[in-house]
């Protein structure tokens, strides 16, 4: 079966999720993976579903049904990687805490990018600093590790840029 994956955002209410998952349950799709949220008063996400080959295009008409509720847009996704590659594949989970600024994000994701790594997920938030005053910036990050990664440079990379932007960073390997 084919899967799309679909990309979701629309003003926060009750109701949406279970709208979209009418829409893919009433044209044969199954529901398989998504994460979604509330940010800034809108609800975004990203889904993906499987649905018979008969069906796709059928379906992925029917999404426009919701607009003016969600705004949604289906794209084909990738062919599955197999088992055994998903097994031999390895991750750096990187945890990041420091006062907000600008550029922390563009200066992370610039070592990973220097390094041919591909992000895997990104959740990131500020909140208010206890007991100091001003904002902390806090992300969490899974990086993807092709077989030929120099983990101890990209560690002493990231070392260098936490030391830089002044932030506690802890980085481990899976």
């Amino acid at each position: 079966m084919p899967r799309l994956v679909l990309t979701v955002i629309g003003d926060d209410r009750s109701g949406l999720v279970e709208a979209l998952a009418n829409v893919v349950t009433n044209h044969g799709g199954n529901w398989e993976h998504s994460q979604m949220a509330e940010l800034a008063g809108k609800f975004a996400g990203i889904v993906v579903v499987s649905v018979p080959s008969d069906r796709a295009d059928e379906l992925s008409a029917a999404l426009g049904d919701l607009e003016g509720l969600l705004e949604v847009s289906a794209h084909p996704a990738a062919e599955a990687e197999t088992v055994e590659a998903a097994e031999a594949r390895h991750a750096l989970t990187i945890d990041l805490v420091g006062n907000d600024h600008p550029g922390i994000v563009h200066d992370v994701s610039a070592v990973f990018a220097r390094h041919g790594l591909s992000i895997e997920t990104i959740e990131t938030e500020t909140r208010d600093a206890p007991m100091a005053g001003g904002r902390l910036f806090e992300a969490h990050v899974v990086v993807g590790l092709p077989p030929s990664a120099q983990v101890a440079q990209i560690r002493g990379d990231l070392e260098r840029l936490a030391t830089e932007l002044l932030v506690d960073l802890d980085v481990n390997e899976d």
